[in-house]
């Protein structure tokens, strides 16, 4: 199972990328494989080049050097703006002035804009596939609601539903929990974890620097700093207390139950009570 898994071309792959900017390296040498069925996280302090590889996966940067390869198209061989539209992008950030309801933010996830294009109407199986992603994803009842009525969390599960719309082989997410307070990053992150039931083939990918804001169905990881690997592999193995501290230049005390990580910074007391 597992040599087959492998003949399988991945759905991102990087090979010794380099990234520069106004004259300065962001990151040096990164190689990532992701393949399907694979949730991998972006873990490091900011600054430190993640959003910078989440543009590379959702073909929107190109590398100073190295190749990326997405969905098996290689980055400055494929029209860009058509390759984006295989890939399902989760950004809190939304920038939406529209009073849209959310039916109507969710089928944008179709056309790639912010608003509803002039004249455009969506088919009737895209109305439904709008539905029944609302309703899987515990929206059913929103439907017709305005996005500015909504809350953060009730707009988080929104914009996957929005991502998920034109069935995506890979799905970003950039950091989604930002503004959530913790009862709505947990439904948030059920939501996420939903995702291995309902789409089962998806492969995802999260940047985010709170171990916390990790969901249970996070198969890899890959931490960073300075543009720089820490550490990559299976999650268990990689989210470690010496791999976060290394990425992080600090004591951190990791651990890891019942599915979830936590992440505890050490003081300067309990450093020094340590050592003595």
């Amino acid at each position: 199972m597992a040599a087959e898994r492998h003949r399988v071309p991945p759905v991102v792959e990087l090979r010794d990328v380099t990234f520069r900017r106004e004259g300065r390296q962001i990151l040096h040498g990164i190689d990532l494989v992701v393949r399907e069925d694979e949730h991998w996280a972006l873990l490091g302090p900011n600054g430190a080049g993640k959003s910078t590889l989440l543009g590379f996966c959702g073909a929107v940067t190109h590398p100073s050097s190295g190749t990326v390869r997405v969905l098996g198209q290689q980055l400055g061989r494929v029209d860009m703006q058509l390759l984006r539209r295989s890939i399902g992008h989760v950004n809190p950030r939304h920038p939406l002035r529209s009073p849209l309801t959310i039916r109507e933010v969710v089928l944008t996830g179709l056309v790639g804009s912010v608003d509803v294009p002039p004249r455009w109407q969506p088919a009737p199986a895209d109305l439904d596939r709008a539905d029944s992603l609302l309703d899987t994803l515990g929206l059913a009842e929103l439907g017709g609601e305005r996005w500015p009525t909504l809350s953060q969390g009730e707009r988080g599960r929104a914009l996957i539903a929005r991502a998920l719309i034109s069935r995506p082989r890979l799905l970003l997410l950039d950091e989604p929990s930002t503004g959530l307070d913790v009862a709505a990053r947990e439904q948030l992150l059920e939501t996420v974890d939903l995702l291995r039931e309902t789409h089962s083939h998806l492969a995802s990918i999260m940047v985010t620097h709170h171990l916390e804001e990790l969901p249970t169905t996070t198969t890899h990881a890959m931490l960073i700093k300075d543009g720089g690997v820490v550490a990559a592999g299976p999650a268990e193995v990689t989210v470690t207390t010496e791999n976060v501290s290394a990425a992080f230049a600090h004591p951190i005390n990791v651990r890891h139950q019942d599915g979830r990580w936590a992440a505890r910074a050490l003081s300067a007391r309990q450093l020094s009570n340590s050592a003595g």
